[in-house]
């Protein structure tokens, strides 16, 4: 019956904890739905522009009372990528995120409104009561977390008061009872406390990564807790670890147990404090510091090893990466141009550069860190001039000064102090910038000379140009007035030649009459002489006469030509014809070279022109028995007409007259000029006339050769009309 009332009682007792429980639960799940609604308002209330993220936390501390921060409870606030901004209680989860705390495998994070409150089982296996709000103006969302332990607290206390109270009267109910349900009931609540608190335990130690461990250094077999194991990532397979499986899990390069184990053996040592890295269950290494005492225990006295090991793994990576960037920010001073040295806040060397040392010419003991700036300031090459570049009243103790080395090099060194007192100087080489700097105050002195002398020559220049311009006026003035004489005198030629014609063709008329006795003998044998003199002297008057008009015309630009396709040997074989009688009767040798078949688009009396007027000078100036040859030659779209003699030549003084109107050059002492002087500056105009030109050559002595150069195709610019050379 004691058994059976006890049953009965267990079970009422059973289904009051029961119940309470889930009551507890619900009033925890009701208080944290309250309470992160309330917080959703009051955080939303708040002016996002006005307060930030920053001022997130202050605004929870205000906004919360501090018993709604009971049992564990704890606040959460992210901004918009999740990550946690502000906590309550300050510092915790700070750096991580929602999805961190919560675990992956719940949906708070994603639907945070429409999930409600949800009991979830964080990271570490933590069973919590959390619901999340989202937020606005630059948060995220905020999470209330209630730990289930803590939302139990009340539960445990009055089920513990139930339970004792239970116990009690069935203590009372069962009298003496037996001592075994006695002794096993006690012994049940002893396993419970001591499970409680094994748990705990391995809940803080999990919390700060560390882990409890006994080596029974006898037996060879090593305890690990819970911690150790969540640590490390394995799953406990059993209560112990034997001596190998740990020794294979110790990095090979670290502490190797069984040397730990004789050091210990052989010793007096007591504690044990080592770094070493352990392979944890992913394959990484963890590093871990181990802390230990040896004890003696049992009735045998058995050695155990007893201690706390420490995840130092985030410690050492810092120390290798604060060791990197204090490696790579020395090789950055050393790679620097500028000298640079830097001072603790007692003026003692921390570090310095080559640079400095070249500069100073100073020994590697004597640059070593900690070396006081009095003793090194007794080696340092004092500057033989200084000059401060910044103001006096500069703030900070910061200054600039320029520094001349005794060896003539300039410095300039810029000093800065630190935060911590000390203070950090850079000197610069600028003694290439103080030479330039010479040379360009050099160079200012003589630009501001040249600059006078320029003003000066300007001014000189001015008066010239004025000078000019009035010459270049005077010049206007008398060139309208040249060539208003000139057309003046082309007109007065071409009047004066058609009215001299007249009168010679009469001359001609009657002379040639005369000459042939038409009407009769005149009577004497000199009246016939004189005849043919008045004849051969009214055709060269009247040759010089067209001469003067045809060149006349040409200066007034009057001159048409009818251009068409011509045979060039026929028009040159036909002006060879009329000289051929004269350089017989001069004993002259009349050649050609002509070109079959070569045709010129031009005037045909123009080129006749050209070319008896070269002839005629050729005959001219040819000695008797010499040689007078015309060649034709094609070059590209254009001919060339080449007329060479054998005669006297033509001086070098004289080259510059030929080809100009009204010039003579007496070329034969024995014999006087005669003629106008028009012919090559006629022949030179009619060849321009046609796109061409003409160009002479000659050697004194020699001979002469003049080329005319005509294109073979009708140019551009020339008027074609009816009209002929008088």
């Amino acid at each position: 019956m004691l058994l059976i009332f006890l049953g009965a009682l267990g079970s009422m007792s059973f289904m009051q904890v029961t119940t309470t429980r889930q009551e507890a639960i619900a009033d925890a799940v009701g208080d944290v739905d309250i309470f992160g609604s309330y917080l959703a308002a009051e955080l939303k209330r708040a002016d996002p522009a006005f307060e930030g993220v920053q001022r997130v936390g202050a605004r929870l501390a205000t906004a919360v009372p501090d018993h709604a921060m009971r049992h564990g409870r704890y606040v959460l606030v992210t901004d918009e990528g999740g990550h946690v901004v502000a906590s309550l209680p300050a510092g915790i989860a700070s750096g991580v995120t929602l999805v961190d705390v919560l675990g992956l495998a719940q949906p708070l994070t994603t639907f945070a409104d429409q999930a409600g409150v949800m009991l979830v089982n964080a990271p570490g296996n933590v069973s919590v009561i959390a619901t999340v709000r989202a937020l606005e103006g630059g948060l995220g969302q905020v999470a209330v977390v209630q730990p289930l332990n803590g939302a139990l607290a009340v539960w445990r206390a009055k089920t513990t008061s139930f339970l004792l109270l239970v116990g009690a009267a069935a203590l009372v109910l069962s009298g003496i009872g037996t001592a075994y349900f006695w002794q096993a009931w006690r012994a049940r609540h002893a396993d419970a406390i001591c499970d409680k608190v094994r748990r705990r335990l391995d809940m803080a130690l999990s919390r700060g990564r560390c882990g409890l461990w006994d080596w029974d250094i006898g037996r060879g077999t090593i305890y690990w807790s819970d911690s150790m194991y969540e640590m490390l990532g394995y799953e406990r397979q059993s209560e112990f670890l034997s001596f190998g499986d740990v020794n294979r899990l110790v990095h090979p390069d670290d502490s190797n147990l069984y040397a730990l184990a004789d050091t210990l053996a052989g010793s007096e040592a007591t504690t044990v404090d080592q770094a070493f890295r352990v392979r944890a269950a992913d394959g990484q290494w963890v590093w871990l510091r181990a802390r230990a005492e040896l004890v003696r225990d049992g009735e045998n006295r058995d050695p155990h090893l007893v201690g706390i090991t420490i995840d130092i793994t985030e410690q050492r990576r810092l120390a290798q990466e604060t060791a990197q960037a204090d490696a790579r920010l020395r090789d950055a001073i050393e790679a620097i141009s500028e000298a640079f040295v830097l001072w603790d806040a007692d003026n003692r060397l921390v570090m310095c550069n080559s640079k400095f040392q070249h500069l100073h010419n100073l020994a590697h003991d004597e640059i070593a860190p900690g070396t006081p700036y009095e003793h090194l300031a007794r080696v340092l090459t004092p500057p033989v001039v200084q000059n401060r570049l910044d103001d006096d009243r500069v703030v900070g103790g910061a200054r600039s000064y320029e520094a001349q080395l005794p060896d003539a090099r300039w410095l300039q060194v810029n000093e800065r102090r630190t935060k911590d007192g000390g203070y950090v100087s850079v000197g610069t080489d600028i003694t290439q910038l103080k030479r330039q700097e010479e040379h360009l105050l050099d160079s200012e002195r003589r630009l501001t000379a040249m600059v006078l002398d320029l003003k000066r020559s300007r001014q000189t220049l001015e008066l010239q140009a004025q000078q000019l311009a009035d010459l270049a006026e005077r010049y206007l003035e008398q060139k309208a007035e040249a060539e208003s004489a000139n057309r003046a005198k082309s007109e007065f030629l071409a009047k004066m030649s058609h009215e001299l014609r007249t009168p010679l063709n009469a001359i001609l008329g009657f002379s040639e009459v005369m000459e042939a006795g038409i009407f009769g003998a005149l009577g004497s044998d000199k009246y016939v002489a004189y005849c043919k003199d008045i004849r051969k002297s009214g055709e060269y008057l009247l040759g010089l006469i067209a001469d003067i008009l045809d060149m006349a015309e040409l200066e007034a630009g009057r001159i048409r030509m009818d251009r068409q396709t011509l045979v060039l040997d026929e028009i040159v074989e036909g002006t060879l014809k009329e000289f051929r009688g004269l350089a017989a009767s001069r004993n002259l040798e009349l050649a050609c070279d002509l070109l079959p078949g070569a045709t010129i688009h031009a005037d045909r009396r123009a080129i006749a022109k050209i070319l008896s007027h070269l002839l005629n000078n050729a005959v001219k100036f040819t000695p008797d028995g010499g040689k007078v040859a015309v060649r034709v030659r094609r070059v590209g779209e254009a001919v060339n007409l080449y007329v060479e003699d054998t005669g006297v030549g033509i001086p070098k003084d004289a080259m510059r007259k030929l080809a100009r109107p009204f010039e003579f050059v007496n070329l034969d002492a024995s014999k006087p000029s005669e003629g106008s002087g028009l012919g090559l500056a006629i022949a030179r105009s009619l060849a321009e006339l046609h796109g061409g030109g003409l160009r002479i050559r000659s050697c004194e002595g020699m001979g002469t050769i003049v080329l005319v150069h005509l294109p073979t195709r009708a140019q551009t610019g020339y008027e074609i009309v009816s009209g002929a050379l008088a």
